[in-house]
């Protein structure tokens, strides 16, 4: 079956604008142009909608969707295993935080007791799951297991009031590297605010501060795609940006 750009977008739930973009950028081209100049697209193009869509709920970013689906090597099968399993977990971090809505709200009923650890435990450890099966190898490499792993013991205790301090830091980071993008000035006054506040967040994180390690952590944020595309979100050049701030602000330059 076939479909133009208005009917695959109404089945997909995508906008045509968007559709128009994928093929802009290389992820979704039709299948072909017909004589009244409509984009049609077939079976293939479907599937392929599928899959992009797919890698979108992972949060991969446009750019990396594009290098996935269009390497030589890609096997479609392979990839739906692979998001069939991401998504499994995802579900049971789903069910995790239910479980903890459903135990806090008995709590406020008095039906139920729990420590403040507990109200935090569940969704700490798939946390540090998740980031240890995304991350993991790169980070023990760089910096050692024994570091990893207080890193991780420092994060499975956090407080509740810590926790909130370290969601608030990644987002004052990021509005202070938007600000610090303006002028592009890594030793301007927003970059290095970025840098300090970057280091609050990573003392919170790791349960100490490192200043060799700070500077480390930021070139891993450029050398690796994933981290690179979590900074390069909005404006490409951000964890650049955020990375030449920190080795002015910490004095390390490798």
């Amino acid at each position: 079956m076939e479909y133009t750009v208005q009917k695959l977008g109404e089945m997909a739930g995508v906008s045509a604008r968007t559709l128009r973009y994928y093929d802009e950028i290389g992820i979704l081209k039709p299948a072909r142009i017909n004589s009244s100049g409509y984009r049609i697209y077939g079976q293939g193009e479907v599937d392929r909608l599928q899959q992009v869509l797919f890698y979108k709920e992972l949060g991969v970013s446009l750019e990396n969707i594009r290098a996935i689906i269009n390497a030589p090597a890609f096997d479609r099968v392979k990839a739906l295993r692979v998001h069939y399993d991401k998504l499994l977990e995802k579900k049971a971090r789903i069910d995790t935080l239910l479980t903890n809505i459903s135990k806090t709200i008995a709590l406020a009923e008095g039906r139920i007791s729990m420590t403040d650890k507990e109200k935090f435990e569940g969704f700490k450890e798939k946390l540090v799951k998740d980031n240890e099966d995304e991350y993991g190898e790169e980070i023990k490499e760089k910096y050692g297991d024994e570091a990893v792993e207080r890193s991780n013991r420092a994060f499975k205790n956090m407080t509740g009031e810590e926790y909130d301090r370290m969601l608030d830091l990644d987002k004052q980071v990021k509005l202070a590297l938007a600000e610090a993008y303006k002028d592009g000035d890594p030793a301007g006054e927003p970059a290095q605010r970025a840098a300090e506040l970057h280091k609050k967040w990573l003392t919170i994180c790791w349960g100490h501060y490192d200043r060799e390690a700070h500077a480390g952590l930021a070139q891993m944020y450029v050398d690796d795609k994933r981290f690179t595309a979590y900074y390069d979100k909005e404006q490409p050049g951000t964890a650049e940006l955020l990375r030449d701030a920190v080795y002015i602000y910490t004095g390390e330059k490798e």
